[in-house]
């Protein structure tokens, strides 16, 4: 059986955890990693700025609960996109990747998930997709110097929403700290993308995946691309995972919710309830979880 380790998005938790309770919170439902989170709130961005002793608390936190964090999900730059007409908004998103490095090397981790938009507020252009990838290949510089990995995550949105995408940006910008971060509702709710293909020409590009429900966009529908309960969706996720098996990958795989950050009414039990079904899933395709440390 092929083993792969299981994470949990940190906003499926109550946000009104410590940092240990919410690493042992992890543990106790069965997750062998939490995925951190710097999107655009405030709050959250203000993580970048975190003093060295703010970082040797959230490390004291991991070390003593035996916990890591695989992934940092920097969504901070739709609010400051890369691509952007203003030049000040593109050095401030600049200035946030250098940040974000610099804290993964302090927390230990390997992997920053980059939210594939070109620009998110602003108008797309030809001009926004050339800053991007101007801007896009200085971060990816920047994070090679530090033996960080940059993995682009295929999106709600048009602009880089195929793991094909994401490979012809790496034809222009070679480096094997840019990779993919595969979300399989995102891939599965675009009717011109062939998953399973997909899959199968850039799996070597593929560093970790997302598990998550989506509803498909058709021509009169946008897509619902979050807060889809797991197999309500349009996402073949037995045919998926069991592709994945076939092509050997050992990455991870993290479940997607936002139960905590929406303040559900049970968000514990409904991140139970996706865990029963994706043990089910896994057990059915042939994937053996990792052990949990504790």
């Amino acid at each position: 059986m092929t083993e792969n380790a299981l994470g949990i998005y940190e906003k499926a938790l109550p946000q009104d955890l410590t940092w240990k309770e919410k690493f042992e919170l992890v543990h106790q439902l069965g997750f062998n990693f939490l995925e951190f989170s710097i999107d655009e709130s405030d709050e959250r961005l203000a993580r970048l700025d975190w003093t060295k002793a703010q970082r040797a608390e959230f490390r004291d936190a991991m070390w003593v609960t035996n916990s890591r964090i695989n992934t940092m999900m920097l969504s901070g730059h739709r609010r400051y996109p890369l691509g952007s007409k203003d030049p000040k908004i593109r050095q401030k998103s600049l200035e946030m990747m250098a940040k974000a490095i610099d804290l993964a090397v302090d927390l230990g981790i390997h992997n920053i998930q980059m939210a594939g938009y070109d620009v998110y507020y602003e108008d797309k252009t030809m001009m926004s997709r050339e800053l991007y990838v101007e801007n896009l290949a200085k971060c990816v510089h920047m994070a090679a110097k530090k033996m960080v990995m940059l993995s682009i995550e295929t999106m709600d949105d048009p602009f880089l929403n195929s793991i094909e995408k994401i490979a012809e940006l790496k034809s222009q910008i070679h480096s094997p700290w840019l990779q993919a971060y595969p979300d399989l509702g995102n891939l599965s709710a675009w009717p011109e993308n062939y998953v399973p293909v997909d899959f199968e020409k850039h799996i070597d590009n593929v560093a970790a995946v997302h598990l998550k429900d989506t509803k498909a966009v058709t021509p009169t529908f946008k897509g619902q691309f979050k807060n889809v309960p797991f197999g309500d969706g349009c996402v073949d996720f037995a045919g998926l995972l069991k592709e994945l098996v076939r092509l050997d990958y050992n990455g991870s795989y993290t479940i997607e919710m936002w139960t905590g950050d929406n303040g559900d009414q049970d968000p514990i039990d409904e991140v139970k309830e996706a865990k029963r079904y994706f043990d089910n899933l896994f057990n059915e395709v042939g994937i053996h979880q990792e052990p949990v440390q504790k």
